[in-house]
């Protein structure tokens, strides 16, 4: 997740404004695909920052 997020501040937006697109986005596709609802949320935790690496602390 760390290399999307890369992109997205070298496109402009803050580190903090990069989680929360990538939080819409996942919020989207499960929305859209309720059926793989679990395995998208498998997905972003594993890449997401763990509460030891929280960006807001």
């Amino acid at each position: 997740m760390q290399e999307l997020i890369n992109r997205l501040t070298a496109q402009g937006l803050t580190e903090e404004q990069a989680y929360k697109a990538i939080e819409t986005i996942k919020d989207f596709a499960k929305e859209k695909f309720p059926v793989f609802a679990g395995a998208i949320n498998k997905l972003f935790d594993k890449y997401s920052p763990k509460d030891e690496d929280d960006f807001l602390d």
